[in-house]
């Protein structure tokens, strides 16, 4: 009995330690952020015009994160006169699908005046991005990163973790652009004028003579260069985003190489690149060595690919301490890769595989397979971007509520066709679509099973033109089966997929005039969204939505709904 009560005493700080230790540590698990969302002037290209940011910045503040964390944010939008929605871009909003923030899909929007709470898990580590979902949002600034450390060691090493956000700019509102792309005749977006590194470029004004005085200044601090400062001789790991609304982008920082370890919050089997092509939702890491000439600076550069380049390069400095960070590097920033050669875009995509130790084999075999035909057509005048010739348009009543509370009459019932006429339609011509027509329709998946879905370019209405598209999957991620040139073969494409070492991710580009293979399980309850991630074409209809297990979704909270036909619900 001695002995037991001379144990007591340490039992019980033994006790007191693991519960304190698991209270700590649970508190530690809830990040909570307020949001206040509104219109500023700002020039983060010289250029002065209205933006969105959030609590005074943009891009918007870093969510930080330890995968199994709960994020919750409260956004107040006091835009005054826009709604509002932000998506969640990576985040698989697993038992929480009214907390993807699409709107039309899985919310109504926020209202000018109200404030909006997101309550969800960041079950992964991993690099990922919000943004706004509503209209073309995005373009005006509401945007940033997510980061979500792991738990577990990671299959590489580095001493010190940065981000950097690519994006481009352009100096029409995005009203202007959007009355533009649906006026007769149609009025095309055109190319961005600057591109931003983490939310800064330089527009070169006098290339537009006879602006307001103040309008455009280049002395303006807010957009003196984006300076990513290290210490000779360390590795750092940059997360490596793009947000941008239509460019395809070559980022490359001079003199040194990058090792790709991580893609949409997987880990890559390491490879090294000098250029790293990277599309509209994508997230990378690399690991950089500061290993040059330590007395000098060097150029951190993004250049457009794939579109017949405009825009100027996008700067900023690599600055080696102690050097000074506005110290120019001494030589000329590196030449860019050539804007049309699709071959090295193509072998990066191919070369992106899951690493050794982190593969998720998949299926060997799906049950559904979805071919999803690119095409730009003309549906009673006016320009549209279609997919299997159905041009998308979202309801007024979101998909998740009318599914579940069972309203047919909300939306098209009649599904989108699965594939298009493989065999009369030549992807390489400008085709007479004068079938094409505007859907809000969807596609129903069978729960818990196998999915493929085949993106397959084509020809635009302008001859020998095919755009690359980068694709984002909501509610998952995908694995990339392959990539190819010209039309798709089912009979043979098939037997090439990579069913070994596939890297799973949500985003992927389909390039000019080829293919690309994704498979995925449709085991995530809701309502998902899956589209081209420029936002102009999304906005002209290049998108399509899946749902899957809706019987499985518990009950919806009112505060996603009060619009269209759950204006009585809210």
């Amino acid at each position: 009995m001695q002995l037991s009560l001379r144990a007591s005493p340490t039992l019980l700080a033994l006790c007191l330690f693991l519960i304190l230790g698991n209270f700590l540590k649970a508190e530690a698990r809830v990040r909570h952020y307020k949001w206040e969302v509104k219109y500023e002037y700002r020039s983060p290209d010289c250029y002065k015009k209205v933006v969105i940011t959030i609590n005074g910045r943009t891009p918007g503040p870093t969510i930080q994160a330890q995968e199994g964390d709960t994020v919750i944010v409260e956004v107040n939008n006091k835009l005054l006169t826009e709604n509002l929605a932000i998506h969640w871009h990576g985040i698989r909003q697993i038992g929480t699908p009214w907390f993807d923030g699409t709107e039309g899909v899985t919310q109504c929007p926020i209202l000018p005046g109200d404030t909006f709470v997101y309550k969800f898990v960041v079950d992964r580590p991993g690099t990922y991005l919000y943004h706004a979902h509503y209209g073309m949002q995005r373009e005006a600034g509401l945007y940033g990163m997510i980061r979500v450390t792991s738990l577990e060691p990671e299959p590489f090493t580095y001493d010190l973790d940065r981000s950097i956000i690519l994006n481009d700019w352009y100096h029409q509102s995005t009203y202007e652009q959007a009355a533009g792309l649906s006026s007769i005749p149609f009025q095309w977006v055109g190319e961005p004028q600057s591109l931003l590194i983490h939310g800064k470029g330089r527009f070169n004004c006098s290339t537009t003579p006879n602006l307001k005085t103040g309008i455009c200044n280049t002395s303006n601090p807010e957009c003196s260069p984006f300076v990513q400062t290290v210490i000779p001789g360390k590795t750092y790991r940059l997360r490596v985003a793009s947000l941008t609304a239509l460019s395809a982008l070559s980022f490359q920082i001079e003199g040194h190489n990058m090792t790709v370890v991580e893609a949409d919050g997987h880990y890559v089997e390491p490879f090294v690149v000098q250029n790293l092509f990277i599309y509209s939702g994508e997230t990378y890491s690399v690991l950089v060595k500061a290993d040059q000439d330590p007395s000098r600076n060097y150029w951190i550069t993004s250049n457009v690919v794939s579109r017949n380049r405009t825009t100027p390069p996008g700067l900023a400095i690599f600055n080696y301490y102690p050097n000074h960070p506005k110290r120019s590097p001494p030589k000329a920033p590196p030449p860019p890769p050539a804007w049309d050669d699709v071959e090295p875009r193509l072998a990066q995509s191919l070369a992106i595989k899951a690493h050794k130790g982190y593969i998720e084999k998949p299926p060997t075999t799906s049950d559904r397979v979805i071919v999803l035909l690119n095409t730009q057509n003309t549906i009673d005048g006016y320009r549209h971007w279609s997919v299997n010739n159905v041009s998308f348009t979202l309801p007024h009543t979101p998909y998740l509520i009318a599914l579940k509370q069972n309203m047919t009459d909300a939306f098209d019932q009649t599904p989108p066709p699965d594939g298009y006429d493989f065999v009369n339609y030549d992807i390489f011509s400008v085709f007479n679509n004068s079938n094409a027509t505007s859907s809000n329709g969807i596609y129903r998946l069978k729960f818990n099973t196998t999915v493929d879905v085949i993106l397959q370019n084509a020809n635009t209405m302008n001859k020998n033109n095919s755009e690359t598209h980068p694709w984002h999957l909501h509610g998952h991620d995908f694995w990339v089966l392959g990539y190819g040139k010209g039309k798709f073969d089912v009979n043979n494409d098939t037997k090439n997929y990579n069913l070994v070492n596939p890297i799973m991710k949500n985003t992927v580009p389909v390039h000019p005039f080829g293919w690309t293979a994704l498979r995925f399980r449709s085991d995530n309850p809701g309502v998902w969204a899956f589209h081209c991630h420029i936002e102009s074409h999304f906005y002209m209809g290049m998108g399509v939505v899946f749902e899957e297990g809706i019987d499985r979704i518990g009950k919806l909270p009112s505060s996603i709904m009060g619009c269209g036909k759950t204006k009585g619900f809210h």
